[in-house]
């Protein structure tokens, strides 16, 4: 009796815990044991020595600038090999290994066992999500030890480093949630077609109000309005890719009904011009408005048809009792 006490605690202790999600459970248990992650995982760390040892070789120093600030692609491709190898692995590399992960749902039908649970389409997308960059984000956090090294030895300012790493995280978290939204599609021409449009939406989209905001004002440079646009770009983004994988997953599309992935593919198309006119009219401060507002609308673009709560539900139509049969009482 006690070893079975035992059994059950030793059970319970390296279960998680029910708020977690069953689906991020699911996912979070696969991708430690896959490949994708491993080999990332042990390689970055083997990069991260190699690229300190240039950098010290060379002496190499990345001094504070105006245009220091997150999703500065260009200020993170001068920082010097380590910060490349970063991008590389964490923001490219992991997250395309998204591009797997709704195949295993839709091509074998498990979307449908999923949703007859008390899984919505929301929670199957964001549990992948979430599980997906959690371990990018495990990944570079992994990485920490080697830039506090960079900032000790010196001439590495700390707002850069700041403004590198929340480029990474940020970048990170929309390429995970397209690579998911393109591999809701069957076929690997069609999933590298997806992506391919997600990431030039992405970087059109995203590069109009950055661009803008840093560049109007007296004092030109990374300010309140441009991290604010930065954080809507990685907002919108990520909102927009999964909303693509959760238009896949649905059972039924009415003969009257758009099909949904189609109409969350066009948001992916006009995204850009709606984001540089709203970017437009407020003068090339707030081009965030336009960010949150196709946010919102890739969220609702595909609502599930539901009834309103006065409709009450039809009355089951259960057979009357068939007749008795001749002579059967006796």
């Amino acid at each position: 009796m006690c070893a079975a006490d035992n059994h059950v605690h030793v059970e319970s202790a390296n279960d998680l815990p029910d708020r977690f999600g069953a689906m991020f459970v699911k996912e979070l248990r696969q991708n430690m044991r896959r490949a994708s992650f491993v080999y990332p995982f042990l390689g970055i760390q083997v990069l991260a020595i190699v690229a300190l040892i240039i950098e010290f070789q060379h002496d190499s120093g990345y001094s504070y600038e105006k245009y220091t600030g997150m999703l500065n692609v260009v200020m993170l491709g001068q920082s010097g090999p380590f910060w490349i190898g970063v991008t590389l692995v964490c923001a490219i590399i992991m997250p395309l290994g998204g591009l797997i992960l709704m195949g295993q749902e839709l091509e074998e039908g498990n979307h449908e066992l999923l949703l007859l649970t008390k899984l919505n389409r929301w929670k199957v997308v964001r549990g992948k999500f979430f599980t997906l960059w959690g371990l990018c984000v495990l990944t570079f956090v992994s990485l920490l030890p080697y830039v506090i090294v960079r900032y000790n030895v010196g001439a590495i300012e700390f707002v850069r480093e700041i403004a590198c790493s929340l480029t990474v995280i940020g970048l990170s978290a929309m390429m995970c949630a397209g690579a998911i939204g393109a591999s809701s599609f069957t076929g690997l021409l069609a999933r590298i077609g997806v992506m391919v449009l997600f990431t030039g939406s992405m970087i059109v989209g995203g590069g109009i109000p950055l661009a803008a905001s840093a560049n109007v004002g007296r004092n030109e440079g990374c300010g309140v309005f441009y991290h604010l646009n930065a954080v809507g770009v990685v907002i919108c983004f990520t909102l927009l890719g999964l909303a693509l994988a959760r238009s896949r997953l649905r059972l039924v599309i009415h003969a009257y009904e758009v099909k949904p992935s189609f109409m969350v593919i066009g948001l992916l198309v006009f995204t850009p011009f709606v984001i540089g006119m709203a970017t437009a009219m407020t003068g090339g401060w707030a081009g965030f408005v336009g960010l949150i507002g196709m946010a919102l609308v890739g969220i609702y673009a595909d609502a599930t048809p539901k009834a309103p709560a006065w409709v009450k539900p039809p009355a089951p139509n259960v057979p009357n009792a068939p007749p008795p049969m001749p002579g059967a009482a006796g």
